[in-house]
């Protein structure tokens, strides 16, 4: 009897087994999955009845999931992560394999925790938070993009339209707070920023939104990125329209919430579309498939019939892929295992006590979570939405975004934005194929409508309505004050700078109030380096001068475009009397000597016409007359000539050549002297490697660069550099030299070296200049007033206002040239007897009307006596035009004294005589 106990006993133990190893190895009837969302939402609504959609298809799909159904528990999370945690509660009480959504971040933060200790996974769909990291969260993964992409894209069109600054209109929630965070950290590298944060509480109403968007239109910038839940009442964008902000001027960029909204609408009427006039946001990119467009119609068909009261959203797709995503996992997980199985963990046995409420003793542990999670990680297949694959951070891989344009008559694709490639006007897919690399010239958009209906991009940023006139420093120079100073008198800031600036202000299209505040002491140049510092600080606006734009200095400010060069030059006293074979030609310029060689030829051809008539000395053959006037006229020089004058013409015309004579002769012999007699300073400094190598004092001027750029580049120690604070001191430290306590040379900026050399004639430019530089007004680090300011001096650069200016400084005078070490300043230039050679000019031909009159009488009388004679005679003249012409010449060439006899005498033509 006992053995027969025992083997009964035995008996049952075997059968026990064996039950639970078949039903261990047997699959189960049905799978439960859970699905935590709000379905009274714009993006629960679709995923609802997506999911359902799913379900249906993957039960109906004999090669899902074979002898298994997959049923789906839906808990409302009801926009609340207390409600969304008890929904979770619940549905793991029924033993789930893994838990679908939420679409709130806020929420999901919290299941995350939940799903990690139980180990069951949980797959969102529109949780978008950056922060929902595979890290913090192992079993955690998500089917949509991350807002860390999506800021990406949004920090990419910011950059491409050149915005510098930017408001962010956001909800005070993690899925708000965390996403701005992310876009702030990509603007940043960029050298972008959010300038201002208006934060939206979670149930926000429009006096809310009234209040922030009012006090917004006080600051400068213009350019609105708002990130908040689907709003299907779009009240942000109907509060801003009533307070005339969807206008010119303004720019509104959203993130995907807009079109997840817009989407539901069926069909979007033109009331919303002027609300949203100009608006400009971001859409995941769905590409187009005959799977998706099958859905499409079978969702249109639904909704015709009643079943779907929403229209379908990008999350819908999402969603449907997100069912499906599971059902393959857990259909692979199966063939691996075999069944799913739960187990208790003592971790979350609490201690039963009178004061225990909660208890968790009936909360299961999903055995294989870990296992169907590496499995989804694995999972490759083309979904509705694209190709469902995650990445090693858990998100799926993304399939770029949709640039999207809001205008009146419809809403438009301008492009699409993809994190390999930038933007660009063809689909993310296409692009790929053709091109991996990005390159910021092939970024490209079509056109966009911006609010207020112009095509124009809008400079995104004004002056505020409540900032104070900009607070612009200029340097109260004491020396080279063209430049920019303040008048001691009336106060009045002026100078080259000053008048750059001004004129550049008429070409920003919008009012610039501001003051200038001079900085210095008037007597010192100031540090312009401690200028450009306290801009860096703000305590000041902006820099207006002649402010060398170097390395240091771009560290800390933005500079605007250069509206001058400033390169380093060395000026050092020059040799102008260098001894050669010709030097005597050194006391004219060209232009002088021409002049001169022009004047001899000038009064030797003169004194010929007046005197040839009446002189003697002047008749004879051509070759005795060429030779004679020529010598008559280099003799005139030396005052050695043996012809005599006789005509008072020919004698005045002398007196005045005279004159002319001793001056030039006079100035000649003194600049020729001055060359060959006065000792000249001279320096064998050749350029900047000699005089570093010599050991030499060098000048700078007080405040320049020069002395940093001297001891820090060119390591040149400070003991040798003396500091000089105007061209005066520059002058006497250059004719004292190094032996008298002076300097060798000096080392300055080309434009005060020009307005200096434009006064002295004894210095000048060695070598050429060994650094490059240019000057700029400066102003704090992203201040998008510079780029304004930029483009305007190029403006002013192409119109040729810059020169104007330029020669209205420094040109008053005459241009200063560039002087080097080969020039001459002792040279004698024509302009300085212009004068004396037009007095001798007109004097010249004024002589000879005179004779030419004389001349014309003369052969009147002739004429009228020849008729005479012929009348009496009964000889007709001769009319041949030839014969006249050589008779007029033939008495023009005829001796003065002749002509005179023919007249007092009465005789005829032919007389003897006039062949004498």
């Amino acid at each position: 009897m006992k053995q027969f106990v025992v083997l009964h006993f035995v008996s049952w133990i075997w059968v026990i087994i064996l039950c639970g190893v078949v039903a261990h190895c047997q699959r189960p009837e049905s799978v439960n999955i859970a699905a935590v969302f709000t379905f009274d939402s714009v993006i629960g609504r679709a995923a609802k009845v997506a999911m359902e959609m799913a379900v249906s298809d993957v039960n109906a799909d004999p090669t899902v999931l074979t002898g298994t159904k997959l049923n789906l528990i839906m808990k409302d999370a009801g926009c609340s992560v207390f409600l969304g945690s008890i929904g979770a509660f619940q549905a793991l009480e029924k033993g789930v394999a893994a838990i679908i959504g939420p679409q709130s971040s806020a929420i999901a933060h919290m299941i995350s925790q939940i799903a990690d200790a139980v180990k069951v996974p949980l797959i969102s769909y529109g949780a978008t938070d950056s922060t929902l990291s595979s890290l913090q969260f192992p079993f955690f993964l998500r089917t949509t993009h991350s807002d860390l992409e999506q800021m990406t894209a949004m920090a990419d069109l910011i950059d491409f339209n050149g915005w510098k600054e930017v408001i962010a209109v956001f909800l005070d929630d993690d899925y708000g707070r965390n996403g701005i965070s992310a876009l702030g950290n990509e603007l940043e590298r960029r050298r972008l920023r959010i300038a201002y944060k208006l934060r939206l509480s979670i149930h926000f109403d429009l006096d809310e939104i009234n209040n922030l968007l009012n006090q917004s239109k006080v600051f400068g910038p213009r350019v609105y990125v708002v990130h908040v839940n689907p709003d299907p009442r779009l009240r942000i964008f109907t509060v801003a329209h009533k307070l005339q902000m969807i206008a010119n001027d303004y720019v509104w960029l959203v993130t995907d919430w807009l079109f997840a909204s817009l989407d539901s609408f069926s069909p979007v009427n033109q009331t919303t579309l002027s609300v949203l006039q100009g608006v400009v946001g971001l859409r995941q990119h769905i590409p187009d498939s005959r799977k998706k467009r099958s859905f499409v119609s079978r969702w249109e068909k639904m909704q015709k019939e009643g079943v779907a009261n929403t229209s379908l959203n990008s999350y819908g797709f999402y969603a449907y892929d997100t069912v499906w995503a599971v059902a393959f996992s857990i259909d692979k997980f199966m063939e691996l295992h075999n069944n799913i199985t739960f187990s208790f963990d003592n971790n979350y046995m609490l201690p039963r006590t009178e004061e225990t409420v909660i208890q968790l003793d009936m909360l299961k542990v999903f055995d294989g979570g870990s296992d169907l999670v590496n499995i989804l990680l694995e999972l490759n297949f083309t979904g509705l939405s694209g190709q469902i694959q995650f990445s090693s951070d858990r998100n799926i891989l993304s399939g770029g975004y949709e640039v999207i344009n809001i205008n009146p008559m419809a809403i438009t694709t301008v492009g699409y934005w993809y994190n390999d490639s930038g933007f660009s006007v063809m689909p993310p897919k296409i692009l790929t194929i053709k091109e991996h690399r990005r390159f910021f010239q092939n970024q490209k958009l079509d056109n966009i409508t911006w609010p207020g209906g112009k095509i124009e991009r809008p400079r995104g940023w004004v002056i505020a309505d409540n900032a104070r006139p900009l607070r612009i420093v200029v340097p109260k120079r004491a020396s080279f004050v063209e430049f920019v100073t303040e008048l001691q008198d009336s106060h009045q800031v002026q100078g080259y700078c000053i008048d750059i600036f001004k004129k550049a202000l008429e070409f920003i299209p919008y009012d610039v109030p501001y003051v200038f505040k001079p900085v210095g002491s008037g007597i010192a140049n100031p540090n312009y380096d401690t200028l450009v510092k306290m801009v860096s600080e703000n305590v000041y606006d902006a820099i207006v001068g002649d402010i060398a734009i170097v390395t240091n200095r771009t560290k800390i400010v933005d500079f605007s475009q250069p509206f001058a060069s400033s390169s380093l030059v060395i000026v050092a006293p020059i040799n102008n009397a260098k001894s050669n074979t010709w030097v005597f030609l050194k006391p004219f310029t060209a232009d002088m000597w021409g002049a001169t060689a022009a004047s001899f030829i000038a009064i030797a051809v003169v004194i010929w016409i007046l005197e040839h008539r009446v002189n003697s000395d002047f008749r004879g053959p051509p070759k005795r007359q060429i030779v004679t006037i020529f010598m008559f006229s280099l003799s005139t020089l030396f005052k050695t000539n043996q012809e005599k004058t006789v005509s008072s013409l020919a004698k005045m015309v002398m007196i005045v050549w005279l004159f002319l004579l001793m001056v030039i002769t006079s100035s000649y012999t003194a600049s020729l002297t001055s060359i060959l007699t006065v000792e000249q300073l001279s320096s064998p400094i050749t350029g900047i490697d000699s005089l570093i190598a010599s050991n030499w004092p060098i000048g700078y001027q007080v405040g320049s660069f020069a002395y940093s750029y001297l001891t820090e580049n060119l390591y040149i120690p400070s003991s040798r550099l003396v500091s000089l604070g105007s061209p005066e001191e520059y002058a006497i430290a250059l004719h004292k030299g190094p032996s008298r306590g002076g300097v060798a040379a000096i080392i300055d900026e080309l434009p005060y070296v020009d307005l200096f050399l434009s006064k002295q004639t004894d210095f000048g430019i060695i070598g050429q200049p060994f650094t490059r530089g240019t000057w700029g007004f400066a102003f704090p680090r992203e201040s998008p007033f510079a780029l304004d300011m930029s483009t305007a001096i190029l403006k002013l650069s192409e119109n040729g206002e810059l020169q104007k200016i330029h020669e209205k400084w420094f040109c008053m005078m005459g241009c200063p040239e560039e002087r080097t070490s080969n020039s001459e300043p002792n040279q004698l230039h024509l302009v300085r007897f212009w004068g004396l050679y037009l007095l001798f000019g007109v004097v010249s031909l004024a002589a000879i009307v005179v004779f030419m009159l004389q001349i014309v009488c003369q052969y009147v009388r002739f004429k009228q006596r020849q008729k005479e004679v012929a009348s009496s005679s009964s000889e007709s003249p001769s009319s041949n035009c030839y014969q006249v012409v050589i008779n007029i010449f033939n008495f023009i060439d005829k001796k003065e004294e002749a002509i005179k006899k023919m007249f007092t005498q009465g005789d005829n033509p032919h007389n003897p005589n006039w062949d004498k």
